[in-house]
């Protein structure tokens, strides 16, 4: 082991390491199904974690580094994983634990490289690859707007300051349930218009956005498009008539579900609001690109946006181009699990309120926006 290295890393340095392309291993001991539903990019799975909690003095023993950089060893929340790293130092390898385990890691994050439009506006995806979260930043002429912030207001602020601009604007694509939204912490921190689509659900005070509206900064424009289905407030946005933001309606290869906190009848209604929804973004010009509200994998610190263009996607999902009918029982019959405490996230981002809890232990989980 490094003379002087700790047996505990934090989120922030391992987040750091990555982003450099540092050389670390990164094994997950949780069992093989938690891994495969949540962990972290690039990680393998070691599934050693119920030997380890029994004291078995084998665990580990056949294990073998793959590279020459430290080994971080990850469990949920950073316990047993201290005792994998002893294991691993105990036979001379170079291991440390991740502080907190992967409920820290939920606000872990990368950014990708800058997007352009024609008239100059540039769009930076900032990932939430602990949750799968994205979100944008949007500058043009020194104006910045926010889509979808999930992580702490900071964040995008230093991201609009190395775009030259400032946040004039956030705004949410809809009510979120998987994670607690950040707009309004950011509005107040940057000085900026909270903006959120026409709905009766929300309390606090905020401009809405109807169906047609323009959203001017600088040259540029987004214009906003009423797409119900996932909830029935949600919008998209189009920029530039170049790309489009479509929060958790449709994604780069699968859709938004339809049934988080509604009933039985509510769901199959908006299922047919967003099969008639995706009729309308598909009937757009194929060339446009999409940037969705969340990735349903691990999000890797490569740089690359999660988009495609529209005509890809409509090749790649194959349900968008069902009737009606037939849309509504494919989705319905393949809705994954509810995310873990969604109807209190729900209740928080409809009041605005904020937790007294740490926030990554009320969001953490696998990203369970998409239905494939």
């Amino acid at each position: 082991m490094t003379k002087g290295m700790a047996n505990e890393i934090d989120v922030s340095t391992l987040q750091a390491w990555l982003a450099e392309g540092r050389p670390v291993e990164v094994i997950d001991i949780r069992p093989r199904q938690d891994y495969e539903a949540w962990h972290i990019p690039g990680s393998r799975n070691v599934d050693v974690y119920a030997a380890i909690n029994r004291g078995s003095p084998g665990a580990l023993a056949d294990f073998v580094p793959e590279g020459p950089g430290p080994v971080v060893a990850v469990c949920y929340v950073g316990e047993t994983s201290v005792r994998a790293a002893a294991f691993l130092r105990a036979r001379g390898i170079q291991a440390v634990s991740l502080a907190g385990g992967m409920q820290a890691w939920s606000l872990a994050w990368n950014q990708a490289s800058a997007l352009e439009t024609a008239r100059g506006a540039r769009v930076v995806q900032v990932r939430r690859t602990g949750k799968g979260c994205l979100s944008y930043v949007v500058a043009a002429d020194g104006q910045a707007v926010v889509i979808d912030p999930s992580l702490p207001p900071q964040v995008y602020q230093t991201v609009a300051e190395n775009l030259g601009a400032r946040i004039a604007m956030v705004l949410d694509t809809h009510i979120h349930a998987d994670h607690l939204s950040r707009a309004r912490a950011l509005t107040a921190e940057a000085g900026a218009k909270l903006l959120l689509p026409v709905q009766d659900r929300v309390t606090f005070e905020h401009e809405t956005v109807a169906e047609g509206d323009e959203i001017p900064f600088g040259e540029s424009r987004l214009r906003a498009l009423q797409t119900p289905g996932h909830t029935f407030e949600s919008m998209s946005f189009l920029l530039d008539d170049e790309m489009l933001f479509t929060g958790d309606t449709l994604f780069v290869d699968s859709l938004g579900r339809p049934d988080l906190k509604a009933d039985a009848a509510e769901t199959r209604a908006r299922a047919q609001a967003l099969h008639r929804t995706l009729r309308r973004l598909t009937s757009l010009d194929e060339s446009l690109l999409v940037l969705p509200g969340h990735s349903g994998q691990p999000i890797p610190f490569d740089g690359v946006p999660i988009a495609a263009p529209l005509g890809e996607v409509v090749q790649k999902v194959q349900a968008l181009g069902y009737d009606e009918e037939t849309f509504v029982d494919w989705i319905l019959q393949r809705i994954p699990p509810t995310p873990p405490n969604y109807e209190r996230i729900v209740r928080l981002n409809e009041t605005g309120q904020w937790p007294s809890q740490d926030p990554a232990v009320l969001e953490a989980g696998a990203n369970r926006c998409a239905v494939a």
